[in-house]
């Protein structure tokens, strides 16, 4: 069994991969390096200056992590530690091998305003906001590339920030009375997480043009209507709410970890791969599970029934 993973894994390297499929292939590679004008230290050491707050991850025994976001005092908004903690939180989260589902919240009964002002009156020039930009863009995309499947538990406000962090997750529920707003345009700007394109891509275009145009008030009868969000919950209730979010990713996390680990990853490469190297990702990808501990058990369980 070993040697055939051993092989599985040769072949990863071998195959002749794209530049982009290989960083799916690797965990740790982020879009914008020195090469774009991004040095993320410098970048580290003036978001250190702005403490408030704090990203907690607790990891369950049933293979959910649950993210918090935690600064309820400025409704869960993002200050400069927190952006960092994110940050660290994807990378430890990248070597969860046991992990299968995540759910991001904010604490508190509220999801998140965004980022904390008092860090964007500070960073006030061009090129400090593209340098945050970059920053944001390289976790979000390191998150959106986790072998788990995401969920954003949406209750009370997401805005900004917040909005675009939804877009990040596979899924989105939502409580009956929280709200997705992406309000960029009333504060003179457009969003710069990844979130305008990431929204295009889940409601497609001409939605997203008046969601983000119009600076909509989403509250979740129409958010699920125009299909940002996949259910409303029943509660808004913050225990009831999450235990409810629980049992809903259970539905598409039951399973071993390897294989869903495996499934998230083919659909990541179908999304982000041009059609021959998402094929080629998805062969490479049946190779660490075919034979492996799971397929053997399910054509022995197969072989039971059918006598």
């Amino acid at each position: 069994m070993e040697l055939k993973q051993e092989m599985a894994r040769s072949l990863l390297k071998t195959s002749s991969l794209s530049v982009r499929t290989k960083l799916l292939h690797q965990t740790g590679l982020s879009l914008y390096n020195t090469s774009h004008g991004f040095h993320e230290e410098e970048v580290k050491k003036k978001l250190e200056q702005f403490p408030g707050g704090s990203v907690d991850l607790q990891k369950e025994d049933s293979g959910i992590g649950i993210l918090t976001l935690n600064n309820p005092s400025k409704m869960n908004a993002f200050s400069g530690v927190m952006i960092l903690q994110l940050l660290e939180k994807v990378i430890e989260l990248e070597s969860w091998t046991e992990g299968k589902g995540l759910i991001v919240r904010g604490a508190k009964n509220t999801f998140s305003s965004g980022s904390d002002l008092n860090a964007v009156k500070a960073l006030g020039t061009p090129e400090d906001g593209m340098t945050l930009c970059m920053f944001m863009q390289n976790t979000l995309t390191r998150f959106m590339r986790l072998p788990l499947i995401s969920v954003a538990l949406v209750q009370g406000r997401a805005l900004g920030g917040g909005a675009e962090f939804t877009t990040a997750c596979d899924f989105r529920l939502m409580t009956p009375e929280s709200e997705i707003r992406f309000v960029h345009k009333e504060m003179g700007i457009i969003p710069s997480w990844g979130g305008a394109t990431r929204l295009v891509e889940i409601i497609g275009s001409r939605q997203a043009l008046k969601v983000l145009s119009g600076a909509l008030k989403l509250d979740s009868k129409k958010a699920l209507n125009i299909g940002m969000v996949d259910e409303v919950l029943q509660s808004s209730d913050e225990t009831e709410c999450l235990e409810e979010a629980q049992e809903w990713l259970k539905q598409f996390i039951k399973g071993p970890p390897e294989v869903i680990r495996a499934l998230k990853k083919s659909v990541s490469s179908g999304k982000e791969l041009c059609f021959e190297d998402a094929l080629q990702n998805e062969r490479d990808l049946l190779g660490t599970v075919w034979g492996g501990p799971a397929n053997k058990e399910a054509i022995a369980r197969r072989r039971k029934f059918d006598k």
